[in-house]
């Protein structure tokens, strides 16, 4: 899960400087290097739009990119790759950044439920879980698959939709979390290869959000990974399966300076960005 904010306004973060975006809209420039497939299609897309089953995207290790989860999005910002709230995005958002020829990943929380999505009412009382330390959102009986596999199924028909080529499924490791169930380990492996599975069954890609002890069973199962703080917290070695498979990891810090982990980012082929904790428009690349 994404790390709670804790004394955010107390953050001081010291820059390095590295490739910075200001938060706020795009200043009317656009192009980006275009993204790696891992099949012989240019862009792994069928006619209509949509990702094609059997061809999906495979990110390399070192691919750029940037990760916006708020604010109005920056379309400025010349990376191959975007990440962006499914929701939040309409497909023409989606297609324009294919237009400049960027892949975009859907984020979705996958293991935490939130009051304010469109679908929030559509998740029985029964399955919704303790705080899960960010406002609105609380964690998901993840045994419950009958209840959960088709509403996720529908958020990632909502992805597909859209035309994103990849998901980002958030909120993964709630075994190792007070999720007001006793959810174990195996359930957590279950539970992640299902929406894995659901993602790849509609031609999307699919990353596992940090859970890192769980990454030698599931690297397997996952094409890239996203991971929040590794550097800070010196977990970085428990992401080389991925980088091992081919797959990229796209990494963020929040506290670091560039200084303190571009260096080692760059020698592990993570693909890693200094950000801000509201995950807006403003970032710094390695």
């Amino acid at each position: 899960m994404r790390r709670p904010i804790l004394l955010l306004s107390l953050l001081a973060l010291p820059l390095a400087g590295c490739a910075s975006a200001p938060d706020g809209g795009p200043d009317g420039t656009s192009g980006a290097a275009s993204g790696r497939t891992s099949d012989a299609t240019p862009d792994g897309r069928t006619d209509g739009g949509e990702p094609s089953a059997g061809k999906r995207w495979q990110p390399a290790p070192g691919t750029d990119w940037q990760w916006q989860l708020s604010g109005r999005l920056d379309t400025a910002v010349d990376v191959p790759v975007y990440d962006i709230d499914g929701f939040d995005h309409t497909a023409a958002t989606v297609a324009g950044l294919h237009d400049d020829g960027r892949k975009v990943i859907c984020y979705l929380s996958t293991g935490a439920w939130e009051d304010w999505r469109p679908d929030a009412e559509k998740f029985p009382r029964s399955v919704i879980g303790e705080d899960n330390g960010w406002k609105g959102e609380r964690w998901l009986d993840i045994r419950a698959l009958d209840v959960l596999e088709p509403l996720m199924a529908a958020r990632l028909d909502m992805c597909r939709a859209k035309g994103f080529d990849a998901v980002e499924p958030d909120n993964m490791d709630g075994y190792k979390n007070s999720t007001g169930f006793p959810v174990k380990a195996a359930d957590q492996l279950r539970y992640n290869r299902l929406i894995a599975g659901l993602a790849h069954e509609r031609g999307l890609s699919v990353g596992l959000k940090n859970d890192l002890g769980q990454i030698p069973e599931l690297v397997g199962d996952f094409d890239f990974a996203v991971n929040e703080q590794c550097a800070q917290y010196d977990e970085c070695e428990e992401l080389t399966p991925f980088i091992a498979a081919g797959k990229a990891v796209f990494h963020v810090e929040y506290e670091l300076p560039t200084s303190e982990f571009c260096a080692d980012s760059r020698r592990r082929k993570l693909s890693s960005l200094l950000k801000k904790y509201e995950l807006g428009a403003w970032r710094e690349a390695c």
